[in-house]
């Protein structure tokens, strides 16, 4: 059943990221998905440079974003928090048991089975610059991401979205290979094209306007 038009949802966000993380944080495709079926949330803004406390903890037991809480749940782990708006709103989730199916998977594919491998390559060298081993390290592990992102593209195929039609394994797999794709994506036209047509979504760009709003000056560090 579709939640109610005023049933309260609040999601957790971060009140500053640096520079190369603002758009990136992974509350993003939650606010993506809200943005979609059409629906307000409030945000709950978080000090990303220091712990949020036990109270927190109990909500998002990583003490990380986003977590997510509704008039009946409370979930943390994008992915988890998808699959939740998707039954609840019956959108963006197909209705036929092999589309869902398949959308399932592909949802947990994105972060189970693609990017890990990615992050290790486009992270190394970003968070470990000043140590030896980075750079080999990333260019030893490209070959697998890139053996990672060929299998997508080849299930991709000639498709418009990965299960065919638009649905929440889209929002996740799109953000996936936008933040963190790097340049390895840069080989795979179709997976190009892919980020960029869910990019062009006018819900994707709502929720990325409203993230790079809640990173106030003020609350850069000094």
């Amino acid at each position: 059943m579709p939640q109610t038009a005023n049933a309260p949802i609040t999601i957790s966000a971060f009140s500053w990221a640096p520079e190369f993380a603002r758009g990136n944080v992974r509350d993003l495709p939650v606010r993506w998905m809200l943005e979609e079926i059409g629906r307000d949330y409030e945000v709950e803004l978080l000090d990303a440079k220091t712990p949020r406390g036990p109270e927190y903890v109990g909500w998002h037991p990583f003490d990380q974003v986003p977590a997510y809480r509704d008039d009946e749940v409370e979930i943390f782990e994008a992915a988890a928090i998808l699959l939740h708006l998707a039954e609840k709103s019956g959108q963006f989730l197909p209705v036929d048991a092999a589309g869902r199916a398949k959308a399932i998977s592909w949802l947990f594919a994105a972060v189970n089975a693609v990017e890990p491998p990615l992050r290790n390559v486009t992270t190394f060298p970003l968070f470990y610059s000043d140590s030896d081993w980075a750079a080999p390290a990333s260019e030893a592990l490209a070959p697998f991401a890139e053996k990672r992102l060929t299998r997508v593209a080849d299930a991709l195929g000639a498709n418009q979205w990965i299960a065919e039609e638009f649905s929440i394994a889209d929002i996740m797999l799109t953000f996936i290979l936008r933040t963190i794709g790097g340049k390895l994506i840069e080989a795979f036209p179709a997976l190009v094209a892919y980020v960029e047509r869910g990019k062009a979504r006018p819900a994707y760009q709502r929720a990325l306007a409203g993230q790079l709003a809640d990173f106030a000056d003020e609350n850069a560090p000094a």
